[in-house]
């Protein structure tokens, strides 16, 4: 039994590989190179000054000091770290579509994961529910990217509730230099979604001001809308609450998409001011058009 579990995580592990890899390939790895060049001019030397120098370079304390012009030489320092925050709550397992939303994470996380490998970068994994479940430390290598995948796919939570605040805690405290923070999540933030959303926001606006942080919110269609089919039992995933609906009522599905949209909009605005670039995925939709879009909109904002 234990042999035929393992086999079937190696090759869903491979079908992930091979997917994302072939994404990565044909049109991620140049947008993602050129929208994350790391972390900007490390210095390397000082040397005398040559016709041609740009003289704007010129260290003047040394030049000072030796009565000889000498310039700053510096180097791009090309190599990030990438932080995969991944939410593996209970919520995640829901899905109306082909891939569940965990699954859907799986893969951006994968895709980003493959794209930072291609790119040099190293990769870190913090896999976390209302508590940091799993963190990996940064490292380079497909070995290490197939062992990400694997645990993103795989690994069992010992809790079912969502609380965004610990990784976003735990990456400012763990990582000390600059990285690119990917929070991905569906951010389903139970019943006191007002009273968790100011906290949330003031964990997000500090990372943000340490990391470079990016969030992905997970979306499933059928939590904004409601089917036509009669009588049904939602259940809250996470929490285990119940609610009975009358989905023929069209008043109840106007209710139901309206306090889905409020959400969305606060949250929206929530993630943006904190200082947090974001992007909407949907179960329903191909992610790889709206990943291209969102590095394209970052490439332009850059320049």
């Amino acid at each position: 039994m234990t042999n035929r579990f393992n086999k079937d995580i190696l090759k869903k592990v491979r079908q992930i590989e091979i997917h994302t890899r072939r994404l990565v390939n044909d049109s991620l790895a140049g947008s993602y190179h050129s929208v994350f060049k790391g972390r900007g001019m490390d210095f390397d030397e000082v040397r005398e000054y040559v016709p041609g120098d740009d003289i704007r370079s010129i260290d003047w304390n040394v030049t000072a000091r030796t009565g000889t012009a000498h310039i700053k030489k510096f180097v791009e320092e090309r190599e990030l770290t990438i932080m995969l925050m991944i939410d593996i709550s209970s919520s995640g397992e829901f899905g109306s579509q082909r891939l569940s939303k965990r699954e859907m994470m799986a893969e951006i996380g994968s895709v980003l994961a493959f794209s930072a490998v291609r790119n040099n970068d190293k990769v870190g994994l913090v896999l976390f529910t209302d508590f940091v479940e799993l963190f990996i430390p940064p490292q380079k290598g497909r070995r290490h990217i197939l062992r990400i995948i694997r645990e993103i796919l795989f690994f069992k939570p010992q809790r079912r509730q969502t609380d965004l605040r610990n990784p976003l805690d735990f990456i400012s405290r763990v990582v000390k230099r600059k990285c690119v923070a990917f929070l991905i999540s569906d951010f389903c933030l139970a019943d006191d979604f007002d009273q968790q959303l100011e906290p949330l926001a003031k964990k997000l606006q500090i990372c943000a001001r340490r990391h470079d942080l990016i969030s992905f919110i997970i979306t499933d269609p059928r939590e904004s809308r409601l089917p036509d089919v009669g009588w049904i039992t939602i259940e809250d995933t996470e929490s285990g609450h119940q609610v009975e609906l009358n989905t023929s009522d069209p008043a109840v599905r106007r209710g139901y998409a309206q306090i889905a949209a409020d959400r969305r909009q606060t949250l929206q605005r929530s993630i943006r001011s904190a200082g947090s670039d974001m992007l909407e995925l949907s179960t329903q939709t191909p992610y790889l058009p709206a990943l291209l879009g969102f590095f394209g909109t970052r490439k332009r904002r850059m320049r």
